[in-house]
């Protein structure tokens, strides 16, 4: 009986050492493969948040420059952190023929379009450091690594009720909350007339 045991133990020992040296590598490459299959997926989906909202769309666009974006850098006075002051970036861009108002939104791309600043029927086109008022800016502030901040400034013919989108979070519907700003009245569009886009990257440092 003793010996039988032994025995059994014995092939028993041999299965785990011939699963170690085959099975346990395919299982192990599984789960790698499994893990990497859902990065891609994660990188796939910030690729369909990231890209561009007006690709296509046929609209003019404007320049948008800021005194506070040096080498495609946001300077550190305009984050919400340890060092920075918590202020919107200075903005400029020249008038737009036939607009009655302008919509900003400045979003983190890197963070599924989270919104730091949104401010609707803007009437002004040079915007000084530190103009919108708290309720409307949050300055970046980056969990960790670099992220890219993109500011869209949106030309409109008439004022809106409210530019559409979750201040301070995440917004999976961007893209269609910007559009929204070209509807006229319900089934009627037209509203949107040009948009200028300004990048910077800000990496986290305290």
């Amino acid at each position: 009986m003793k010996g039988l045991k032994k025995l059994i133990m014995c092939c028993g020992l041999m299965g785990v050492l011939l699963l170690s040296a085959t099975g346990c590598g395919s299982l192990g490459e599984t789960a790698a493969q499994s893990e990497s299959t859902e990065e891609s997926k994660i990188l796939i989906q910030n690729d369909l948040l990231n890209s561009a909202i007006f690709e296509g769309s046929g609209y003019s666009t404007f320049e948008v420059t800021s005194e506070d974006l040096h080498d495609g850098v946001w300077d550190t006075v305009i984050t919400n952190t340890t060092n920075g002051s918590n202020v919107s970036p200075q903005l400029s861009w020249e008038t737009v023929p036939g607009a009655g108002c302008y919509v900003i939104y400045m979003v983190d791309t890197t963070a599924g379009n989270w919104i730091h600043w949104k401010s609707n029927n803007v009437t002004e086109t040079n915007l000084s450091r530190g103009w919108a008022p708290k309720g409307e800016y949050i300055g970046p502030y980056p969990p960790g690594g670099t992220h890219d901040y993109k500011i869209y400034v949106v030309a409109i013919k008439e004022p809106v009720e409210r530019a559409k989108g979750a201040f301070n979070s995440t917004n999976e519907r961007f893209k269609s909350n910007v559009m929204a700003l070209d509807e006229v009245t319900e089934g009627a569009t037209g509203n949107i007339l040009a948009y200028g886009e300004i990048v910077g990257t800000y990496t986290h440092g305290d």
